[in-house]
This record gives C-alpha cells, sequence and structure tokens, in this order.
C-alpha cells in the first residue's frame, strides 16, 4: 500500500501546486484559526449560556427487533489513490489508502420561524455504481467503514427513522423507526451498530436579523445505541454539556455524539482545550479516556497506524511528531492535516496558490516528510454559501 502511494504521489507531483512562501504566511495567520469548509455559517450557532447538570437515567424503551445480514467489509481492502482535482467540489470518488470520501455535504441558510433561520445541510453519497456523488433528501448521512452501506437519518432536519442502505443496490436492508427525534448518526469502528444522537429540536440555527443572539441551551436529549443485524434500539438519556461553568462545557446547540477509536465508549464534544472530549460507558455513565486515544479536530485519529507518528495541529505549516522522541518528523505547507492514508501519507487541506486566502481550499494527499504533494480536489471558496464538508470513511 505504502509503495502503491509513493509511486502514484511521485507520478503526479510535477502537477501539485505547492506555495512557496506558506511558512511565513503562518505566522501572520496561526492566530486566527481556520474555519473548515461552511463552519463560517455555524459559528454563530454556538453560544449557550443554561448550565445543565449531566445525569444517567434509566434507558427508555427498547424497540422492535428487524434482523438484517451486512455485506461483508472487502478484503483487501482498495488502497488506490483516486482524485478529482478538476472540480472543487468532487464528482467523482475521492480516496487514497486507508480512506475515502463516503460523503459530503454543502451547507445554506434558509428562513425558519420564530426569528430564527435553520443552517441547511444538503447531503451527497457516494454512489459505486457510477463512481460518483448522489443527492440525497435525508437529514443526516454516515458511510460503515468498508464502503458498502450507509445509514441514514430520514426527516426533514430532525428524523424519527433511521435507514440502512445497501450504497450497490441502493436498495435499504432495514428501517429502524425511533421514539425521539435523531439529528445525526455514526457507525461504530467494526461497522456493526450506530449511534445517534437526539435532540428536542434543530441544533443549528441563527438570528435572522444577525443581531448578536445567545441560544437557551444546546436541545441534545441523549442518544440511540443501535445494534444493526438484530435493529435492537435502546434510548439513554444525556443531557447536553453547560454552556458556562465548565470545564468541561460547551456552548454548540449541536452536540454529537461519537464513539472511541475501539468502540468500547462513547465521547461527547466540548468547547474547551482541555479535555476537548468527554467519555461515557455505552450506558451513558461517565468514564476516564482510553489510554493514548488522540483525535484530531475532524474527527480522525491522530496517530498513524503503524503507532510512531502523531498529527500536529492546524497551521500553516503544519508538522507531523515521532511520538517516541517528540522530535518533528516532518513539516507540511497545508493548512490542516486530516486523516492518515498509510504510515507515510496524510489526507490534509492545502490552500491555492500562495495562499493568500486560506479559505480558497480544498484537499490534497501530501507526504510525511512534506517534499511531495498531490491535489485530490479541485479549490473552493469554503465561506460560500453551498461550499462542501467531508466525511472520511475507512475503506
Amino acid at each position: 500500500m505504502t509503495r502503491l502511494l509513493r509511486e502514484t504521489m511521485e507520478e503526479w507531483a510535477g502537477q501539485a501546486e505547492v506555495p512557496q512562501d506558506l511558512a511565513d504566511r503562518a505566522l501572520r495567520r496561526r492566530r486566527r484559526g481556520l474555519l473548515p469548509a461552511g463552519a463560517a455559517l455555524l459559528a454563530a450557532a454556538v453560544i449557550a449560556a443554561v448550565a445543565v447538570f449531566v445525569t444517567v437515567q434509566p434507558p427508555g424503551p427498547v424497540l422492535p427487533a428487524v434482523t438484517v445480514t451486512l455485506p461483508a467489509r472487502p478484503s483487501p481492502a482498495p488502497t488506490d489513490v483516486r482524485a478529482d482535482p478538476d472540480h472543487g467540489r468532487p464528482t467523482k470518488l475521492v480516496a487514497a489508502g486507508n480512506l475515502a470520501v463516503g460523503a459530503y455535504y454543502t451547507l445554506r441558510r434558509e428562513k425558519g420561524e420564530n426569528g430564527l433561520d435553520h443552517v441547511r445541510r444538503t447531503w451527497h453519497l457516494y454512489d459505486p455504481r457510477t463512481d460518483s456523488y448522489e443527492e440525497t433528501p435525508w437529514a443526516w448521512v454516515d458511510v460503515a467503514p468498508g464502503m458498502r452501506v450507509a445509514a441514514v437519518v430520514q426527516g426533514d432536519l430532525l428524523g424519527d427513522r433511521i435507514g440502512v442502505i445497501d450504497l450497490e443496490t441502493r436498495q435499504f436492508l432495514s428501517w429502524i423507526e425511533l421514539g425521539r427525534r435523531a439529528g445525526h448518526v455514526a457507525w461504530s469502528p467494526d461497522g456493526t451498530k450506530l449511534l445517534a444522537t437526539t435532540y428536542s429540536s434543530y441544533p443549528d440555527e441563527l438570528p435572522t436579523d444577525g443581531v448578536a443572539w445567545r441560544r437557551k441551551d444546546s436541545p441534545r436529549t441523549g442518544y440511540y445505541l443501535i445494534d444493526v443485524p438484530t435493529g435492537r434500539a435502546e434510548h439513554h438519556a444525556l443531557p447536553p454539556l453547560p454552556g458556562t461553568d465548565g470545564p468541561p462545557s460547551n456552548s454548540n446547540g449541536r452536540q454529537d455524539l461519537g464513539w472511541s477509536l475501539d468502540g468500547s465508549l462513547i465521547w461527547g464534544p466540548t468547547a474547551d482545550i482541555s479535555p476537548e472530549r468527554v467519555y461515557y460507558g455505552l450506558d451513558g455513565r461517565p468514564a476516564e479516556p482510553p489510554p493514548g486515544e488522540a483525535f484530531n479536530r475532524h474527527g480522525e485519529s491522530k496517530i498513524s497506524p503503524d503507532g510512531r507518528l502523531e498529527l500536529g495541529p492546524d497551521g500553516l505549516p503544519t508538522a507531523i511528531i515521532e511520538r517516541r522522541t517528540g522530535k518533528v518528523a516532518g513539516s507540511q505547507n497545508v493548512l490542516q492535516l486530516i486523516g492518515w492514508a498509510d504510515d507515510e501519507h496524510v489526507i490534509a487541506l492545502g490552500c491555492a496558490g500562495g495562499c493568500e486566502n486560506e479559505f480558497r481550499n480544498g484537499l490534497v494527499l501530501v507526504s510525511v516528510d512534506g517534499r511531495t504533494t498531490v491535489p485530490l480536489t479541485g479549490v473552493q471558496e469554503s465561506q460560500e454559501d453551498g461550499s462542501w464538508r467531508w466525511v472520511l470513511t475507512p475503506r
């Protein structure tokens, strides 16, 4: 896999645009912070003021089971490099090594009710029949490891039904009826379970008149744990973190839950520098963070597959660190390091030209030593309405 990526990158290296003065620009921009695609639309919707004490409540009723057989994951998994550098928003599969863009969404603002606008996601799901991405009507989408099935939340902004779809046939394998509305769903690392975060109202809202506004609190109510093969779904109450009086605290309206790297725990995001995540058992009881677990801001593991290296923070330039010695293994002229393609290459967010505007960016594949950069997508204006945001999936 490493040899294949290296040969592909060497073949394409001459086509990549690598800015020459990114390091100097980084010193001027580093403190400004970097927004991922579309994040400017959401920035105003992340303030809360009312503290909520987190308690563990008895689980809700177990919903009826509907058995389903999931297709086997590909073995061996593909590791080739797939790119679409001619389009700012991909029209065909983007992948490298261990990871692929299984789905992506675009953002737009639309008028809501009671003086509040919604920030809506429009999801695009990979279609292996056409090797392209298909626009979908669902409220949320997540592709399972292996790129064979996806889970979707059916509904307008929120939904009370989750479907499991076979990507090859485009047929639904099962539907899981929920007693509470979900606004997010995520596959477990082994691709057999789903974690669906529930909300009492839509969490991504902005004031219509643009006046500074503080949301009352996050509307998160808890989560469903769903065993996909049996269809067993059980709800657990888990109120949001408070917007103040932390750490841990979180002023975001959206507080989606995620899986630990081994799938034994779940975590919730904070708005703090430390801790960045709070962990819970599958029953919702507070738990200690797993030893050595490290995520980056995109939800991918910081640690290389062989355990030797760790992704550094965002910035121009970025750095990859040797875990044993703490020394810099390499510096990269990119904005953000996103996920490990293999032990020697990383999918990253690069910027156009001399990086005069960091919001003109796109996905690239960069080597650990930073000497080779290959564009995976074209450049987009990530602050514009309709900009896209990738969701990476293990292949």
